[in-house]
């Protein structure tokens, strides 16, 4: 069966979107909006710190109207809705629904656990992309979420999703305990299955996860990563995320962090300064854009930013590193990943 692909209007329109600001001088713009419509969620995964963060207010949802507020505020052609688990939403279809009309690219972040009733809600789009968490194959995975039976269901709602006409990716965090043999086995698995690609990214030291000693420093993310994206043991496994940030992780490139281009908005506003940080929140998202609160983030100027290396930091890093680089620009033209820039969370 032919599955669908991602489409070339996404590159372009990215491309195209990034010009325009640059021609008017903007020296920081949002790439992604981080729209996280509730905090609650049916799993509690050891790595995860937002259920915990967020435990004071897990039981507040986001109106439908609030949600495509922050979005158009915002002003990104991009949409990661994650949460918690959003698919809990009960009128996510609704919020979905009507940011795929309006033609904003989706990539919607869920555990699949609930995929498959939505599905009956949501029609399949060139505009949507369920972008599903697995950690490894079955024993590894059930693990990571704490639970059993997991994996098995959310590969069946990756497979019924994609049998329909659904864009489909994987997002796997990496993390000190990873078994990069099952990795390896489970990223072969999905893409013989027929998703898009499987998105990586090293987990962030989030305060509030309950294992701190899982989380990987700087230095071992490249180790990890170099054995993890071995040319010669990745034949047949597909990747979405950018070469550009693969290099990175292996510690090949070096980038300063740029989040801000990642505004995250959760129900209690907008988080400041970015998705894994939130001294405070805000009600107004140009707060995230000042100069002078770069000062103090970023690698080498807050000592919880020196071992991120998280997508939403860092592979819209990339991005605006390559605009001025013709031979970066060329290597994401030509490996179709122009339009891939840290549009999921972790």
């Amino acid at each position: 069966m032919k599955r669908a692909k991602r489409p070339l209007e996404l590159s372009f329109r990215l491309a195209w979107y990034i010009l325009n600001k640059k021609l008017r001088g903007q020296k920081r713009f949002p790439l992604v909006t981080m729209l996280e419509p509730l905090e609650m969620c049916n799993l509690a995964c050891i790595g995860c710190g937002r259920i915990r963060e967020y435990k004071p207010v897990l039981d507040k949802m986001m109106t439908v109207e609030v949600a495509l507020n922050a979005v158009k505020e915002s002003g990104a052609p991009i949409v990661s809705i994650a949460g918690g688990e959003p698919t809990i939403h009960p009128r996510i279809d609704e919020i979905i629904n009507s940011l795929i009309k309006q033609k904003y690219f989706v990539y919607c972040c869920t555990n699949g656990l609930l995929l498959e009733r939505l599905l009956k809600k949501i029609k399949p789009s060139k505009y949507l992309c369920w972008v599903v968490h697995v950690d490894g194959m079955e024993e590894k995975h059930d693990e990571s979420v704490d639970r059993k039976g997991v994996f098995t269901k959310a590969i069946n709602a990756i497979t019924v999703a994609l049998d329909q006409g659904y864009r489909v990716c994987t997002n796997s965090t990496v993390f000190r305990g990873s078994d990069v043999e099952d990795l390896w086995e489970m990223f072969r698995y999905v893409s013989d299955i027929g998703v898009e690609g499987s998105m990586i990214s090293p987990g962030y030291e989030f305060e509030a996860a309950p294992d701190q000693e899982m989380f990987l420093t700087r230095g071992e993310s490249h180790s990890l990563f170099q054995k993890l994206l071995d040319p010669a043991k990745t034949e047949g496994m597909k990747f979405y995320n950018n070469p550009l940030y693969l290099n990175f992780l292996q510690g090949k490139r070096d980038y300063q962090c740029t989040a801000w281009s990642n505004p995250t908005y959760t129900t209690m506003g907008w988080r400041k300064p970015c998705y894994p940080l939130a001294d405070e929140h805000v009600q107004q998202v140009d707060e995230l854009y000042d100069d002078k609160l770069w000062e103090k983030y970023g690698v080498g100027k807050d000592p919880r930013c020196a071992n991120c290396m998280m997508h939403c930091g860092f592979e819209s890093a990339t991005i605006f590193q390559a605009v001025s680089s013709p031979k970066d620009w060329a290597t994401l033209i030509k490996s179709g990943a122009a339009g891939k820039s840290g549009i999921t969370a972790a």
